[in-house]
């Protein structure tokens, strides 16, 4: 492969670059992949500093590991999954994530369409207005996919913890709603 030299360049090339360790193509990649991962991060870690700290270590974790890309699924995929773990690892090493509780005695909420009357801007800063675990679990389930077995192992706390904070996450988000009078919904 010819060395990177222009800020047009494939994919492929994008990835080669990265796995012979070249500073121009890492840099390209940081530059190309960045603005969104940071988006990622600050989903879950609130604090833009932290974030900014998060996404660094994020991009070294895929530079020094590039060679485990297999190919398979999209590359900013791959990625992204580093960050939120990346995110995950500085959540579990400094809040708590043990809270435990019983999904009996919490109320259910009332479903809302929130996304047809809320802009997405509106409910990321809804999000940020919730405690770490609530959000964390909430951004892990609605936004990521993943189920509460994969969350439980991921942040080391029980399926039921897991139900729990998504659920109660649901109720928060509806009644911070409801504090900002969203017309028609609630």
């Amino acid at each position: 492969m010819k060395p990177i030299t222009t800020c047009y360049v494939t994919e492929q090339e994008l990835i080669e670059g990265c796995r012979k360790q070249d500073r121009k193509a890492q840099k390209l990649a940081y530059d190309r992949y960045s603005p969104v991962m940071f988006g990622v991060c600050m989903r879950y870690v609130k604090n833009e500093t932290d974030a900014e700290d998060v996404l660094i270590e994020g991009f070294f974790k895929v530079f020094s590991k590039i060679d485990q890309y297999s190919g398979e699924g999209s590359f900013e995929g791959w990625i992204r999954r580093i960050m939120v773990n990346e995110s995950l690892m500085f959540l579990r090493k400094n809040h708590n994530f043990k809270m435990q509780v019983e999904i009996s005695n919490v109320a259910l909420p009332v479903a809302a369409k929130v996304e047809d009357q809320l802009a997405a801007n509106d409910i990321l800063r809804l999000l940020d207005k919730l405690p770490t675990g609530y959000r964390t679990v909430f951004n892990l389930y609605v936004l990521e996919g993943f189920k509460h077995r994969e969350i439980a192992e991921l942040l080391d706390i029980s399926i039921n913890t897991s139900k729990s904070q998504l659920i109660l996450a649901k109720k928060r988000l509806q009644e911070l709603i409801q504090v900002q009078q969203y017309p028609g919904v609630g």
